[in-house]
């Protein structure tokens, strides 16, 4: 029999087989008819080929390592199926990375992906059984009958036909034990990659349901303020040529920013309670004072413009915010503020006021004075609408985050709050001092200061699970080194058992960083995990010494997560070191480990005779 030959044979029709299975599922999922029908299946199906290459290699190599290793027919059946298993495991893993909306979200693409792809291949080996089945036996037992049953469950008979002396493979049943084992523990580690990703989904819902309730009480409040300073809106008359040939009266605004403006500001915080959550308000008093004098461009007729009716106006985001009525001394007169603008360039809600500045707008300029006492939730912003602008903003809250497209000039965070302070002239600004309404460009301006909440609990949790395959992996891969270095064996459930008391741990974090700090929460959630696994190992080998080598280890892994989550701008490379020294020791510890469980014998390089 063709060993070579019968390998490619049968990895070739499992994934050919497979691949038309995936194709028909996909297609009929679809409901394709006619020509869109064929169309898309030779689509999708070379798609799949190409795609499906490397399990194409991985079931190549792999049934010719399976025959070669393992001794018996029904071990090298499992650990085919084993191998199938990994295989839909690892495109399941690499779409879930790549969060592609297959089926949903990410746990329901994790999941059906891999029942999806395991199934379809799996039905793609019942055709091949008696194929297989000859392959895995050695000459004389080629002809033994194989069915589905028995190569799944029932493998006594073909078992009991092996059992002559001729029927065993050479390779040491140690060896076979511990590659077994080892196989087995990697699939355990994938397969509980799966309930972490309920979790990441868990956390992700937790914080939306946060963005839920900030969301409602800061639409009972006042929601983040865009505020823009005031400025004037002229109406500007001139004529057209109609259709008949007549000229025809019309007129457009014109916006008028200040050419001083000083904005003072003082922010004050507040934290409202709702259920576990907590929602971060504010109060300001601001202080907007300057003068208009502007120089009319020279494509604008000044004799056009209409002064007596301009008005002032004021434009903010969310009128819920005013505490108080909003009035401003103007031209020497307290002028009092009324809902609506004439243009909504720079925003779609403000007030506004007639004032008629056609006395000493251009001449000697007018000067005004604003007090404004508003509310709003997380994010206070200004519009720079001025030739010359200066805004001084103060806070008491210590975790502010500057944005917008202009950072400050000059700031200073300290524990007790922080300043700020931002310049601009008009070499800064992307619009003239008059501008055309419909043409002024400021709200991409707008900058200013948003009240962060330090402990962003959910950012934190949702880096530590995504850390969970390096917890996992590396607490099973010392549960394997204790039991052949203890010699005795853990059964895959207690290590299943040792895994969901791993992934419980993110479940932990999570629920109790809700209402105490995320440090502390991960100190409890950690120390509840470590001693849990830790008890359960001196159970288990019947000695302290394993116990405290896992809980000792256990605990290094959890700081070192935590180190991680802490730093921003150096976790990538004190992730790589750490890994590094961490897979040293694993070296180092394993270098004695008898793999083989056969007795080394010592060979002289040197005829003694020599």
């Amino acid at each position: 029999m063709n060993n070579s030959f019968t390998s490619l044979g049968l990895s070739a029709r499992i994934w050919l087989l497979t691949t038309v299975w995936l194709t028909v599922g996909f297609i009929l999922s679809g409901f394709w008819t006619g020509f869109a029908f064929g169309f898309y299946f030779l689509l999708f199906f070379v798609g799949s080929l190409v795609a499906s290459l490397p399990a194409f290699v991985a079931l190549l190599i792999g049934f010719s390592v399976i025959r070669q290793i393992f001794d018996t027919r029904q071990v090298r059946c499992r650990i085919l199926i084993l191998l199938l298993f990994l295989i839909a495991l690892g495109y399941a893993g690499i779409v879930a990375m790549l969060d592609v909306p297959v089926f949903g979200d990410s746990p329901g693409n994790f999941l059906w992906i891999t029942l999806s792809l395991f199934s379809a291949s799996f039905i793609a080996t019942i055709p091949s059984l008696k194929g297989i089945a000859s392959f895995f036996a050695e000459e004389s037992d080629a002809t033994l009958e194989f069915s589905s049953v028995t190569f799944l469950f029932n493998a006594n008979s073909i078992n009991k036909k092996m059992e002559h002396p001729s029927m065993q493979a050479p390779v040491p049943a140690q060896s076979n034990r511990l590659l077994i084992k080892g196989l087995i523990t990697g699939g355990l580690i994938l397969l509980m990659y799966i309930p972490t990703i309920f979790i990441q989904n868990l956390v992700k819902e937790r914080e939306e349901r946060q963005k839920e309730v900030v969301a409602e009480v800061s639409s009972k409040w006042a929601s983040a303020q865009t505020v823009s300073g005031p400025f004037l809106v002229i109406p500007y008359n001139f004529t057209i040529i109609g259709t008949d040939g007549k000229p025809v009266a019309a007129q457009t605004q014109y916006i008028v920013t200040a050419d001083h403006l000083n904005v003072n500001g003082d922010i004050k915080p507040e934290e409202r309670p709702r259920s576990i959550y907590k929602v971060l308000l504010y109060r300001t008093a601001l202080n907007f004072s300057g003068n208009f004098k502007p120089e009319w461009p020279r494509d604008i007729n000044a004799a056009n413009m209409d002064l007596a009716h301009a008005k002032l106006c004021f434009s903010l985001s969310d009128f819920k915010g005013i505490e108080e009525e909003l009035s401003v001394k103007f031209n020497g007169q307290k002028l009092l503020l009324n809902p609506g603008l004439p243009v909504n360039d720079l925003g779609e809600t403000g007030l506004s006021v007639p004032v008629d500045v056609s006395q000493s707008l251009t001449s000697t300029g007018i000067n005004f004075d604003m007090q404004v006492k508003l509310k709003g939730s997380e994010q206070l912003n200004f519009l720079p609408l001025s030739n010359n602008s200066k805004f001084n903003i103060t806070s008491s809250w210590p975790d502010p985050s500057f944005d917008g497209n202009n950072l400050p000039t000059q700031r200073t965070v300290k524990e007790n709050g922080f300043a700020a302070q931002w310049n601009f002239n008009r070499a800064n600004l992307s619009f003239g001092s008059v501008t055309p309404s419909g043409k002024m460009k400021a709200m991409n301006m707008a900058f200013g200061v948003s009240m962060v909440q330090p402990a962003d609990q959910y950012n934190k949790t949702m880096r530590s699970v995504k850390y969970s395959i390096l917890i996992i992996g590396l607490s099973f891969a010392l549960f394997f080194i204790i039991e052949i270095m203890q010699k005795k064996p853990l059964h895959p459930v207690q290590y299943i058992l040792a895994g969901l008391a791993l992934v419980i741990f993110y479940s932990l974090l999570l629920s109790i960083s809700e209402f105490i700090s995320f440090d502390i929460a991960y100190l409890v959630a950690a120390s509840a995990t470590v001693l849990l696994i830790s008890f359960y190992i001196k159970a288990h080998f019947k000695n302290w010494r394993s116990a405290t080598v896992m809980g000792f280890s256990l605990s290094i892994l959890y700081l070192f997560v935590f180190i991680l989550i802490r730093l921003e701008d150096t976790a990538l490379l004190a992730g790589s070191i750490g890994l590094f020294v961490i897979l040293a020791v694993v070296m180092f510890v394993s270098r004695k480990i008898n793999w083989y469980g056969v007795k080394e014998e010592t060979v002289s390089l040197i005829d003694p005779a020599i």
